[in-house]
């Protein structure tokens, strides 16, 4: 029990260090504007570049944890995206900016399959929806903690350089202690042995061939083209469009893409756990339905006019509940259909599919949008205008692509985790070691 907790809390740590570092720019998009002369498109290309090389690297380090230690992965990656971090403080151009930015994209791949990797086979299938969800209670917890103070580090220091600096402390000393992480042998909360027949030759090929996981994909493109286009955005927007500082802004950010990711992931994580005793879809029918909630909510709050910034933030934020859903789902739900040697790598995919497609094109459309679409109107500039219509387009769209894609996969489940029983062997049950993490009963 008391290794297993220390896995859950150095996991969580790392998260929070994790989207703390990758949220940094989308506090200070104003002054990056400011100093090196950036349109919105330009900001957007920024955040949509982090995550084309966080997606191609994952594909590759998620592979590298089906073969080695985990701890190794994720310690040397929290090395990678800290060293960048930091030296994206010094940067004199916005070249060097966009360059660091990438090699904290290469660090931040190694974590999400490992860890998630690791939860799986640390906790029993009916219990993993709940771990998942605390550990990935780190997202907006980072957010949050980035929103609240990185804003309040600029205004107190007078340069937007300094919180790249003071991040990468955390990230350097939770690399030590990720090595001390004792893992579970692969595979030792499953029941039976499960292979496919091209695991180990054609695992890419393997994991495409399941809906579930293609479905799944779709789901989290739909989600992340809004997500990451808020998360770019919705400080500029806060500023432009509603009128508040930085500091003022940064904290409603961190109410909707904290407050409520924190609310989102605990109901989901618990929500998910009890629909799958009753049914195996049911985690993804709860994803999907919070998908549901959300969108009528967050278009209400969007249709809000500039002098409504309180019940903007607060009507956004119970929406943005609702999409956190998917987060606690996705993983167990892949779990469901891969044997344990090659579930690192089939959350890599998916993780790979949807940062590639949805986290990269949703800042950069977000920003094309409101470059296109940027008009004074009623003593609103131009800048304003342009950011509030592009997120009132892309968010909704996002959202329903997010529904049909986690409803299809709840009905390819059954069939794909069917589909594995001509492959499963008959397991007993492993002898419970000095070393090892006792799966959750």
């Amino acid at each position: 029990m008391q290794r297993r907790w220390y896995l859950l809390v150095t996991l969580t740590l790392a998260n929070i260090v994790n989207f703390y570092d990758r949220t940094i720019p989308a506090v200070i998009v104003e002054p990056l504007k400011d100093e090196f002369g950036l349109s919105d498109t330009l900001i957007g290309v920024l955040g949509g570049s982090f995550t084309v090389v966080y997606a191609i690297a994952g594909v590759l380090l998620g592979r590298l944890a089906d073969r080695v230690p985990r701890r190794y992965v994720m310690a040397g990656g929290l090395v990678v995206w800290s060293l960048f971090t930091g030296a994206s403080g010094f940067v004199q151009g916005f070249l060097f900016l966009f360059l660091f930015r990438l090699g904290v994209g290469i660090g931040e791949a190694s974590y999400g399959p490992a860890s998630n990797a690791l939860l799986i086979d640390a906790y029993e299938p009916k219990r993993r929806s709940r771990a998942i969800s605390m550990v990935s209670l780190g997202i907006p917890i980072g957010l949050l903690l980035a929103f609240l103070t990185v804003g309040v580090i600029v205004e107190s220091t007078g340069t937007w350089r300094a919180p790249f600096v003071i991040a990468a402390v955390p990230g350097l000393l939770l690399a030590v202690a990720m090595l001390f992480v004792k893992e579970p042998p692969r595979g030792a909360s499953d029941t039976v042995e499960l292979h496919t027949a091209d695991e180990q030759t054609h695992p890419y090929r393997a994991v495409l061939r399941i809906r579930t996981i293609t479905w799944l994909m779709v789901a989290g493109i739909g989600l992340q083209i809004p997500t990451y286009g808020v998360a770019t955005f919705i400080v500029p927007l806060l500023q432009r469009y509603f009128g508040l500082s930085i500091g003022t802004a940064s904290i409603g950010a961190g109410v909707i893409l904290g407050l409520a990711g924190i609310v989102g992931l605990l109901l989901g994580g618990r929500l998910a756990d009890r629909a799958s005793d009753r049914h195996p879809s049911g985690r993804l029918v709860v994803a999907a339905a919070g998908f549901a909630a959300a969108i009528p909510l967050t278009l209400a709050a969007l249709l809000l006019g500039p002098g409504r910034a309180v019940a903007f933030v607060a009507l956004f934020a119970i929406g943005w509940t609702g999409t956190q859903f998917l987060s606690a789902a996705a993983s167990p739900a892949i779990a469901d259909v891969t044997p344990p040697t090659m579930r690192a790598t089939a959350i890599a995919v998916y993780f790979a599919s949807f940062n590639l497609v949805g986290a990269t094109i949703g800042p950069i459309l977000v920003g094309a949008l409101s470059d296109a679409l940027a008009t004074p109107v009623g003593g609103l500039s131009a800048d304003a205008v342009g950011l509030h219509r592009a997120l009132l387009v892309i968010v909704p769209i996002g959202l329903v692509i997010a529904v049909l894609g986690s409803w299809r996969a709840s009905r390819a489940l059954p069939a794909d985790r069917e589909a594995m029983t001509p492959f499963e062997t008959a397991r007993p049950s492993p002898p419970q070691g000095p070393g090892r993490v006792t799966p959750a009963a």
